[in-house]
C-alpha cells in the first residue's frame, strides 16, 4: 500500500470527480447506513420520499455516530427518517437534506448557525449511487455517464458484484488502460490486431481487438473501454450478445479502494426471459473472472512508483499525466490535458473497427 504523496500525483490527498458508494439494493428501508470513503465516515440514508442523501457520520452536537446504534428509540421505533431528514439517535436533533440541523426536539433556543452536519452531491443511476467527491468544494464539472441501456428493452441489468476492498493505490488500477503488454500473459491474449488510447479531457478510452481466452473461446474479442473521470470504467464488447462492463472503484483510505463490477448484456427478446438472465449471469461470471486476473496481480504486487518502460508497453506514462488532473486543483486540468489529448497507437491503425463492426 502506497500514498498519493509517493506516486507524486498533485496537491490533493483523493482525487475529484464521480465515484460509486453502494448498490441501490442496500439501501431498501429507511435506516441511516455508515460507509468510510476518502478517509472520512459517513452516513448513506433513504429519505421518505426515495432520494438518496450522503451526510457526515457525527453530530456536531456532541459527536455521536448517526448509523452506528441500534438501541436508542430514535432507532427502535422507526423515527429516525423523518421527510428526508435525518435524526441523531443520541439527543433527536434532526437535519435536513441539506445537513443543516432542522429541530431540536428540547430546547426553545435558536438553532446555531455550527449546527451543521458536511453533506455531498448523490445521484442514483442505473441501480448504483454515485457521489461527487472534490477536494476543493465545487460543483461537479463533468457529468456522470447516461447508461443508456440500463433499464431498457432487449438488456439483462447487471446484478452488482461487491469486490470488497483492495489495499492498492487506484493509479495501479489506471494503469491497466494503456497496458498493452499484461493482455498475453494475464488473460492469455494473442496476435494483437489493434491496441490505441485516446485521451480526451477527463476521459480516456482504449479501443482493443485481439483473442481473449478467459472470455472468448474462438476469433477476436473487440472492446471499446473507457474511464469517466478517475473511478468509472466502462467497456463495450461486441458479439453474439453485446455487452457492457462495469467496473468502479473508489477510495477508502490513502492507497486503499472498494470495488464493484457488473455486466449488461442485451438478449434477443424485448422482455429477457428466465433463460436471458440465466445466458446474462453465466456472461457476467465469465466478465468477472477476466476482471478477478487483473485484481489478483494488484492485490499481490509491490508499488511502482516509476514503470521501467520498454517499448511495445503502451502509454502508461500519458496515463498517469491524465489521472494527474484529479489530483490538483481544477484549475490545472487543462494543463494536465493539454499535455495528454489526442490519440496514442501503440498497435493496429487508427480506428473504424468498432463503427464498422457495429455497422455491419
Amino acid at each position: 500500500m502506497a500514498t498519493t504523496a509517493e506516486y507524486g500525483l498533485g496537491e490533493h490527498q483523493f482525487p475529484r470527480g464521480w465515484f460509486m458508494i453502494a448498490a441501490s439494493d442496500e439501501l431498501e428501508g429507511h435506516k441511516a447506513h455508515a460507509v468510510r470513503f476518502f478517509g472520512r465516515d459517513m452516513v448513506l440514508y433513504r429519505g421518505r420520499s426515495g432520494k438518496v442523501y450522503l451526510v457526515d457520520a457525527y453530530c456536531p452536537h456532541m459527536g455521536a455516530h448517526l448509523a452506528k446504534n441500534t438501541t436508542s428509540y430514535v432507532i427502535r421505533d422507526d423515527e429516525q427518517i423523518e421527510g428526508d431528514s435525518i435524526r441523531c439517535p443520541y439527543h433527536g436533533w434532526r437535519f435536513g437534506p441539506d445537513g443543516k440541523c432542522n429541530e431540536i426536539p428540547y430546547s426553545p433556543q435558536k438553532i446555531p448557525a455550527a449546527a451543521c452536519l458536511p453533506s455531498w452531491p448523490v445521484e442514483e443511476r442505473a441501480g448504483c449511487i454515485w457521489m461527487w467527491n472534490d477536494p476543493e468544494g465545487g460543483e461537479p464539472d463533468y457529468d456522470l455517464p447516461a447508461f443508456a441501456e440500463y433499464g431498457t428493452p432487449h438488456w439483462v441489468d447487471w446484478k452488482i458484484d461487491q469486490l470488497g476492498e483492495l489495499k492498492s493505490h487506484p493509479i495501479e488500477i489506471l494503469d491497466n488502460m494503456a497496458d498493452r503488454g499484461h493482455f498475453g500473459p494475464v488473460h492469455g491474449s494473442e496476435g494483437i490486431e489493434l491496441f490505441e488510447n485516446d485521451f480526451n479531457d477527463h476521459i480516456v478510452v482504449q479501443r482493443f481487438r485481439s483473442g481473449h481466452r478467459t472470455l472468448v473461446t474462438e476469433g477476436a474479442l473487440y472492446t471499446n473501454t473507457w474511464y469517466t473521470g478517475p473511478g468509472i470504467l466502462i467497456s463495450e464488447m461486441a458479439g453474439e450478445y453485446p455487452s457492457i462492463i462495469l467496473i468502479a472503484h473508489t477510495p477508502v483510505e490513502d492507497g486503499v479502494v472498494r470495488v464493484w463490477h457488473g455486466l449488461l448484456v442485451k438478449v434477443g427478446n424485448a422482455t429477457p426471459t428466465e433463460e436471458d438472465i440465466g445466458l446474462a449471469r453465466a456472461y457476467q461470471d465469465a466478465s468477472l473472472a477476466a476482471f478477478s486476473q487483473d485484481f489478483e496481480i494488484w492485490s499481490n504486487k509491490r508499488p511502482c512508483f516509476n514503470p521501467l518502460a520498454v517499448r511495445g508497453d503502451g502509454p502508461i506514462g500519458k496515463v498517469r499525466i491524465w489521472y494527474r488532473q484529479f489530483y490538483n486543483p481544477r484549475a490545472r486540468a487543462g494543463e494536465f490535458q493539454k499535455r495528454v489529448n489526442g490519440t496514442t497507437v501503440t498497435r493496429g491503425t487508427t480506428t473504424a473497427p468498432w463503427d464498422e463492426e457495429q455497422a455491419a
